[in-house]
């Protein structure tokens, strides 16, 4: 197995939804949410998906914002009800004259995943309030809408 050079330089893990990760940075101010969790107020990470992966519907509490640096990853929303539903897809790139945006905003509860790209892709995400997996829900595959 060949190992990418840039998921080994930026020391990053697999991550439960496909792809690999590692958290870059957690705002040391925090917030106590309605129900009385504490999260930082914004953390930050890369995100990595080679050429033909793809991540699992899966939706966090938080904001979440997608920031291109290399290759494209197509982000498609699937709203926000009780299962996923195929709606709009971002190309998240820097290449603007094609159309991508080299940023896209996910609202917090909205269901979202990757579709596979021909080529590989890097991308830093901020989630505010701060991610937690406790706040972090993956589909289950018999309940998904499509």
């Amino acid at each position: 197995m060949t190992v990418d050079p840039i998921t080994s330089a930026l020391d990053l893990a697999p991550h439960p939804e496909g792809g690999s990760f590692r958290q870059t940075w957690a705002a040391a101010e925090t917030v106590t949410l309605h129900d009385g969790r504490v999260r930082p107020t914004a953390t930050l990470i890369y995100f990595r998906l080679l050429a033909g992966e793809s991540s699992a519907w899966h939706r966090v509490t938080s904001d979440e914002i997608w920031l291109a640096h290399t290759g494209v990853v197509s982000l498609q929303l699937g709203g926000s009800a009780e299962a996923p539903v195929e709606g709009e897809t971002l190309d998240v790139g820097v290449d603007v004259a094609a159309g991508q945006v080299p940023q896209a905003v996910v609202p917090a509860g909205v269901w979202q995943r990757t579709v596979p790209s021909a080529e590989d892709a890097l991308v830093s995400c901020v989630v505010s309030p701060g991610f937690d997996f406790d706040d972090f829900e993956l589909a289950s595959e018999s309940g998904i809408g499509e």
